[in-house]
């Protein structure tokens, strides 16, 4: 069968299984990702290969890519900025199409004016080990026009997994009877041989290179054997530097089939007393919704929030009814919430950070500036 004749609506039932694991179940470094989709969904490598690669050239998956913890590889923070209305598109497609270490960009708002609401638009930031992050931000800054900036690195990670099939169906509630788990923020020195083959590993798939023998391709392209980029791959994987195999759907756009796998985009903030942060943010991580959840610092421009996660749905109803359920859970917990917002999602676009130092440079030397002045 040739991929145009292949169904490539996420509402097929094939595809719906292939997406319930591809989406956010194949965590590590994967040898063989695809062979553990039909392992897992009983369908046969070649369907699962077919479906994934329709999926890609159709645009109803947006990459096919093997993530990497990149909070433990370079400098990360979310960052909201404030900029004038007037100029907030224009900021936007910056920091989308010119700055490659700027992930996630999305601008957001409140329901009601409220602390932070003028913080209008929100990305996420890395950048190598050894460079400032907020050197980084004051070059932004000056590039787009914003008044000001608020560094929010994750302090602790409860919750990550981006799964919008999975959670398509779920009800407010919804969690593990285990509390979330505490991953710590650590960055891993690697060497340039190291980084050589994470650059290869982690570029993403173009439709032509799902291929059976996934990594081959790669290994020659990081100049090494297959056997050295399985050996150092699995070895950053233990040192917690890799993080899962997916392929990612659009969030919020609607898809080329007509299909929007969600429409609501919500960053969910708690304020929670001081030593209580851990175990809010276990409470909150356990939540099966929550894509992400971290301990990050709003500090004053927000009411000294502590604690954010990330929920999104087709309802905003329902995506409200979620945070309710969460916000009566904490409540039980014994857990006080002195304050709390919801940030809507509204223009967003998404592409991974780079956080190669090689790039980082290259970047420098391209806007005239020398890298060792953009050094923590």
């Amino acid at each position: 069968m040739n991929s145009a004749a292949t169904p490539v609506e996420v509402a097929d039932e094939i595809n719906a299984q292939i997406l319930a694991i591809s989406e956010d179940q194949l965590q590590g470094f994967q040898r063989d990702p695809f062979g553990v989709v039909a392992e897992r969904t009983g369908l046969d490598h070649a369907v699962v290969l077919e479906r994934v690669r329709a999926m890609l050239e159709a645009g109803v998956i947006r990459r096919v890519r093997q993530t990497l913890l990149a909070t433990n590889l370079a400098k990360g923070a979310l960052v909201a900025w404030e900029v004038d209305q007037d100029k907030l598109d224009a900021a936007f497609d910056y920091m989308f199409q010119e700055d490659p270490f700027s992930g996630h960009v999305v601008t957001r708002s409140t329901d009601v004016a409220s602390p932070g609401s003028t913080y209008k638009l929100w990305t996420t930031l890395k950048v190598p080990q050894g460079y400032s992050l907020e050197k980084h931000c004051e070059v932004l800054k000056e590039k787009v026009g914003a008044k000001a900036f608020r560094l929010m690195p994750a302090k602790k990670l409860f919750a990550l997994g981006v799964g919008h099939v999975r959670r398509k169906d779920m009800e407010p509630g919804a969690r593990s009877e285990e509390l979330g788990s505490v991953t710590d923020v650590a960055v891993v020195d690697l060497t340039d041989h190291e980084w050589r083959i994470m650059e290869a590993v982690k570029r993403e798939f173009e439709p032509a290179e799902l291929v059976e023998d996934l990594w081959e391709a790669r290994a020659e392209e990081a100049g090494v054997t297959l056997e050295e980029f399985f050996r150092v791959a699995e070895d950053l994987n233990a040192r917690r530097v890799v993080g899962r195999f997916s392929t990612f759907l659009e969030h919020v756009k609607r898809l080329k089939t007509g299909e929007q796998v969600t429409r609501y985009n919500a960053l969910f903030h708690w304020a929670v007393p001081a030593g209580r942060e851990i175990e809010a943010g276990r409470e909150v991580g356990r939540h099966y919704i929550m894509t992400h959840g971290y301990w990050r610092e709003g500090g004053p421009e927000f009411r000294d929030v502590n604690i954010m996660g990330v929920a999104h749905g087709t309802d905003k109803e329902k995506v409200l009814a979620h945070k309710a359920a969460i916000d009566e859970h904490l409540a039980e917990a014994g857990i006080d919430v002195g304050y709390t917002n919801v940030f809507w999602g509204g223009r967003s676009e998404i592409k991974p950070s780079e956080i190669s130092p090689f790039a980082y440079q290259r970047w420098c030397e391209g806007h005239g500036i020398a890298p060792d002045s953009m050094r923590a």
